[in-house]
């Protein structure tokens, strides 16, 4: 595979709104959440996939993936694992922590610590929280199952926030803490399926 081929993507409906994927090749490029509108959502894909990316019919490794992120998010607790993703262009620690992310399994959460001290060092979780704010294949990397110390609902870069992520988390199948917040609408912390 080259980047010379070209990048295509398309929008899919989904349980929790219109997301969108983009391929090249075999390879998934990147995928999107849904945002405010459809035409947002198109928007937002197209400049992820990058200048001369054309909309299209999904390619079978595409068509899978769909599939899989569609039941994913339709509470089938599917493995998204097998989805080969296009880390080319991504820096080596980027692409570490999206390999230890994708092995969350649904329902189960982690902490940006428990990633970092995957990586060797517990003092990393900031950087792992700034490389998850910036997953280029949310869902397939699933960096909602991530949670700040102590399993509180941290800052989730997706159009509507840690609702977004909560949503998701409650989809899945994930213990939500039923402990009052002190501060009004504060986070509430998760707690591992598991």
């Amino acid at each position: 595979m080259t980047h010379a081929e070209l990048t295509q993507f398309s929008l899919f409906p989904t349980a929790i709104g219109v997301c969108a994927i983009a391929w090249r090749g075999a390879l998934i490029a990147a995928t999107h959440l849904p945002e405010a509108t459809d035409a947002l959502t198109h928007r937002a894909i197209a400049a992820r996939a990058g200048h001369g990316a054309q909309q299209g019919a999904p390619s079978p490794p595409a068509r899978q993936a769909v599939a899989a992120m569609t039941a994913l998010l339709a509470g089938e607790g599917a493995d998204l694992t097998h989805i080969a993703c296009d880390f080319s262009l991504l820096e080596p620690f980027a692409v570490r922590v999206y390999q230890i992310a994708r092995t969350i399994a649904p329902g189960d959460t982690a902490t940006y610590g428990d990633i970092a001290r995957r990586l060797g060092d517990v003092a990393l979780a900031q950087p792992v929280g700034r490389a998850l704010g910036r997953n280029p294949f949310p869902i397939i990397v699933p960096c909602h199952r991530v949670m700040g110390a102590n399993g509180r609902l941290t800052g989730f870069s997706a159009t509507g926030g840690v609702k977004t992520k909560l949503r998701m988390l409650e989809i899945e199948g994930a213990r939500i803490g039923e402990a009052p917040a002190l501060f009004g609408d504060l986070p509430l912390a998760v707690k591992p399926a598991r």
